[in-house]
């Protein structure tokens, strides 16, 4: 089965949603399930989990109620407040919706780059193994020296990066980067998504070749074992249409052997957010 590992849904909503501003004017409108089937089709790609983009409970109910309504949803990544003294429960809540696969923590945002080491952010995530979790990190390439320390802490958690880190693909520069991946992906309980390129790149004058400096690191790093495909659909529409991000990944991995596609396409993200 091939899954795209990292989509989102919205009902626009221009003050919640301000971090789509003017620049991205392409994508400020609402985005449901019905306008990403087709897409998902026309590759071939039979499901995908939705990743949050808003902190709130409300969130999760809007995302849980698309994966309820949508068979080719086969999973969600939601928002719970980690810090929160009765986060246990929460999590016991979320329990009864068999969707819900793991959790996500908008850290790229927090102006303390390595809020995810305050104890009461670690004492939360050390909750989620129990209760068969797993988590997001979604941080820019600052934050890698903090992110690994913080899976250090947790060596049976499932972590999976989120768009590689954010590399400055714009630049070209990768020198520090391409350390901090080798530090983070040492750790054998953290995968990478193999997305978020594009929004990187230079948005109007980008090229295929651009991004291949980056391919090579991380899959020299993590393995084709673990790394999954994501589109970061629609947020990829400020640079590239769908079948252009899902294009600059299959022809890179072209090459490689039947089975490790397979995996990259859709086993990996099966398995590690158990599809």
């Amino acid at each position: 089965m091939r899954i795209d590992a990292h989509q989102h849904f919205w009902k626009f909503d221009p003050v919640r949603d301000s971090w789509i501003d003017a620049t991205m004017s392409t994508i400020q409108r609402d985005f449901f399930p019905a306008d990403l089937k087709p897409l998902l089709d026309a590759q071939g790609i039979e499901g995908c989990v939705i990743v949050q983009s808003d902190q709130s409970e409300a969130e999760n109910v809007f995302q849980l109620k698309n994966s309820e309504g949508h068979d080719f949803v086969k999973g969600v990544v939601g928002w719970v407040d980690l810090q929160a003294d009765d986060v246990e429960d929460q999590l016991v809540h979320y329990k009864a919706f068999p969707k819900m696969k793991g959790f996500r923590h908008v850290l790229q945002g927090e102006p303390q780059r390595d809020y995810m080491l305050n104890a009461a952010f670690m004492r939360g995530v050390g909750e989620l193994k129990k209760f068969g979790y797993t988590y997001d990190i979604l941080i820019y390439q600052d934050q890698l020296a903090y992110a690994e320390k913080f899976v250090k802490a947790f060596p049976d958690q499932p972590f999976v990066l989120d768009h590689m880190a954010k590399p400055s693909i714009r630049t070209g520069d990768l020198s520090q980067w391409k350390k901090g991946i080798q530090a983070l992906a040492a750790h054998d309980n953290v995968w990478c998504k193999v997305s978020g390129m594009v929004t990187e790149a230079d948005w109007k004058r980008w090229k295929p070749g651009d991004f291949v400096p980056y391919l090579d690191t991380v899959t020299e790093a993590f393995g084709t074992h673990r790394l999954m495909f994501g589109s970061d659909w629609p947020v990829c529409l400020v640079a590239a249409a769908y079948a252009e991000v899902y294009d600059l990944v299959r022809n890179y991995f072209s090459s490689f052997s039947a089975k490790e596609q397979d995996a990259i396409f859709g086993i990996n993200a099966t398995k590690f957010y158990n599809l």
